[in-house]
């Protein structure tokens, strides 16, 4: 246990505990967040997928489902009844064919005289920054076709108000709305927050209808599994480097138990080189007087 000494050091349990919360963090927090996306994208997909093949339904029948828990979102529905005048409310920071809009609600009163909120599509702003004239939707009788749609929640901070000759809000919210329009709404069971209706194409004054969302899952699940590979992958390098720690304390103390002068068993022996022998300067003049006796040079 000597060895491990080492990992109660204040650097090595500081590490230790990064680690540990990192990888928690990827096991309860971070991968449930995408997976449970993936989970809720792929229901709404299913959703949408569902009420495109289905045939619409009149909407008294969702309504007589409020409590059953029974999902009413997305689903196709027709409504008998007319529009209320004087109900138009834009909703701000909308977009249409990229650049920037307004979503126009209106309350619409049904035959048995329950009124329901409907968003009548999107306009574009003038110059960025103001709406359009909006008309009045058409008087009288109208039979319309829509899609139940969720409401969206109040962002808090963002109060309504009233702009350019009309009362806007930033969110379409059945609450919010039944209280700038002092009317008595009826929400649609499309979840805890209540719902609305959402015209469809070419229907008694509709404009440009909101795009339906994009049918695929997105990258959740992709996300998701790379956060649990993370919580693997973290506790499994903090491993690695407690191991090259101990190998390198081992090679540490196998080199400080060695006696001064001893080679290491993997560096061989080095001898020591030869000097080169270098003829002094006085066998220089020897060596010459020999090769003139020899060859006769030198003489007279």
């Amino acid at each position: 246990m000597r060895r491990l000494a080492f990992l109660l050091r204040p650097s090595w349990l500081i590490l230790a505990v990064l680690v540990a919360a990192f990888a928690y963090l990827c096991f309860t927090v971070l991968a449930p967040w995408q997976l449970g996306k993936n989970t809720t994208t792929s229901h709404r997909n299913q959703l949408i997928a569902d009420s495109v093949k289905a045939e619409p339904v009149d909407v008294t029948a969702v309504l007589s489902e409020t409590g059953s828990g029974t999902p009413t979102e997305w689903r196709r529905v027709t409504a008998s009844g007319s529009y209320l005048p004087d109900s138009t409310v834009l909703v701000r920071l909308r977009h249409l064919d990229g650049a920037p809009g307004y979503a126009v609600l209106a309350t619409f009163r049904l035959d048995d005289g329950r009124v329901l909120l409907v968003d009548r599509g999107l306009v574009s702003a003038v110059d960025g920054t103001r709406p359009p004239p909006i008309p009045e939707p058409p008087a009288g009788p109208q039979r319309i076709e829509a899609r139940v749609r969720m409401s969206e929640g109040v962002t808090p901070g963002k109060d309504p108000s009233v702009q350019d000759g009309y009362r806007q809000v930033y969110s379409i919210d059945t609450t919010q709305e039944s209280a700038v329009l002092d009317q008595t709404l009826t929400s649609l069971p499309a979840g805890d927050r209540g719902g609305y209706l959402q015209l469809s194409e070419n229907q008694p004054g509709a404009f440009t209808p909101t795009p339906l969302p994009r049918l695929d899952a997105g990258p959740y699940l992709s996300y998701g599994l790379q956060w649990l590979a993370f919580g693997i992958m973290a506790p499994l390098g903090l491993g690695y480097f407690v191991y090259a720690e101990i190998r390198e304390r081992r090679k540490e103390k196998a080199a400080a138990a060695q006696p001064p002068g001893a080679t290491s068993p993997a560096e061989p022996a080095r001898s020591e080189p030869t000097p080169a022998t270098t003829p002094s300067p006085s066998a220089a003049p020897t060596t010459q007087a020999r090769l003139a006796d020899r060859y006769g040079r030198g003489r007279g």
